[in-house]
């Protein structure tokens, strides 16, 4: 017996016409589409509620519930692309249908090939739809803050009353602790979220190459400078932009920062022109940026401008109580990247990881338990934390 192919996609048919319907059908199952349909409205919706579809073709003119009223309903329902046909249709009436949020409009009688060109089309569209999402779920995942101890949530509670606003704000605290998770939270939250959300590492980033990266440079500005290049903070437009490790920025890229912050204008390396920005300004630091002002590596202006709300991001060890929940989530995460599951903490493993002195913080945290996912089996002991994890930070005393 020969195998069934899988089905590509599952459309719903909506026409009170039962021989729409039918044709429909075999047109679409020929093409190896599963089909199901409704004679109605009310039916429709009923099964697009119960039912994931990928397409849904619906008629305009039905009695009781017309096509645009279907339409309508089915967007509460979910983000399924809907193609609205009609044998009564004018200009008027397809981009009303557009303008409610179909998919498409066909009319009839209806063009064979417009229609399964337009069904692989919103299927392509349904695909994408769902891909963004899935896409979005996993850096929500990745980004995601979790504690629940007073620091954190006194972190929470600052970046809900200051994100909305355009207000700087100045990231501290050791490597590790999370502070550009803070400064995506500040950029998630706030008015700017639709815009870009631009990184920059200072202290990656040679101080000769500083000025170039963050205001971009004009063709043949110096040797390497081959075509024109925008900065950064064009890049960043309307967004925010993200000085990572500011504290080991070069005191004549400051001064150019300090400038751009207060004019929101920058001019590219060799030009002249004066380019308006409007970015939002977020900084971190490791640096203890009082101590770098009194020995004069970075300037009491710039500090200034950029501390408006101050936020410190606390060490591991100044949370333990996060540890278990972070752990937790950690290691969640890393079965999911790979494929497995039944794997868990014992309580035991948990109040050790709680006794080790963290000196890379969260970052440390997250290494050693991918450390103890691979290594060991279902049930991670206290044993395998004291076995895996002193090459790491070193217990305290376990």
């Amino acid at each position: 017996m020969a195998r069934t192919k899988k089905p590509i996609a599952h459309i719903l048919i909506v026409d009170d016409e039962r021989s729409i319907r039918n044709t429909l059908r075999d047109i679409l199952e020929y093409e190896n589409y599963e089909v199901s349909d409704a004679p109605d409205g009310a039916t429709a919706l009923e099964k697009a509620s119960q039912t994931a579809f990928d397409v849904i073709l619906c008629d305009i003119k039905m009695p009781e519930m017309d096509g645009i009223e279907v339409l309508e309903r089915l967007q509460e329902i979910g983000d399924v692309p809907v193609v609205m046909i009609s044998g009564h249709g004018t200009i008027d009436t397809a981009v009303e249908a557009i303008k409610k949020g179909a998919y498409d409009y066909i009319a009839k009688p209806l063009d064979l090939n417009r229609l399964l060109v337009t069904v692989r089309n919103a299927m392509d569209r349904s695909s994408l739809v769902q891909e963004t999402r899935r896409l979005k779920r996993q850096v929500s995942r990745t980004y995601e803050m979790i504690g629940e101890s007073g620091p954190m949530r006194e972190i929470r509670t600052m970046i809900d009353r200051v994100a909305p606003t355009d207000a700087r704000v100045l990231i501290t605290g050791s490597n590790g602790t999370g502070k550009e998770l803070v400064a995506r939270w500040l950029h998630e939250k706030s008015q700017r979220a639709s815009g870009p959300f631009i990184e920059v590492n200072c202290a990656a980033i040679p101080s000769e190459l500083i000025e170039s990266q963050l205001f971009g440079h004009e063709k043949g500005s110096f040797t390497s400078a081959e075509r024109q290049r925008k900065g950064d903070f064009e890049v960043a437009n309307g967004g925010t932009l993200f000085l990572d490790e500011i504290g080991d920025m070069s005191l004549s890229a400051q001064a150019k920062v300090l400038r751009a912050l207060q004019e929101n204008k920058i001019t590219r390396v060799g030009g002249e022109k004066a380019i308006p920005v409007d970015v939002r300004i977020l900084a971190a630091t490791n640096k203890n940026l009082r101590e770098e002002i009194r020995r004069n590596t970075f300037r009491e202006d710039l500090y200034h401008r950029l501390s408006v709300i101050l936020i410190h991001v606390p060490s591991l060890n100044e949370r333990i109580e996060d540890i278990p929940l972070l752990a937790n989530h950690f290691l969640d995460q890393i079965l999911e990247e790979q494929g497995r599951a039944g794997m868990e903490f014992l309580s035991e493993a948990l109040e050790a990881l709680q006794r080790i002195t963290w000196t890379g913080n969260v970052r440390e945290l997250r290494n050693v338990v991918e450390r103890l996912a691979i290594l060991c089996d279902r049930e991670i002991s206290a044993a395998d934390v004291e076995r895996y994890a002193m090459p790491i930070g070193g217990l305290s005393d376990i």
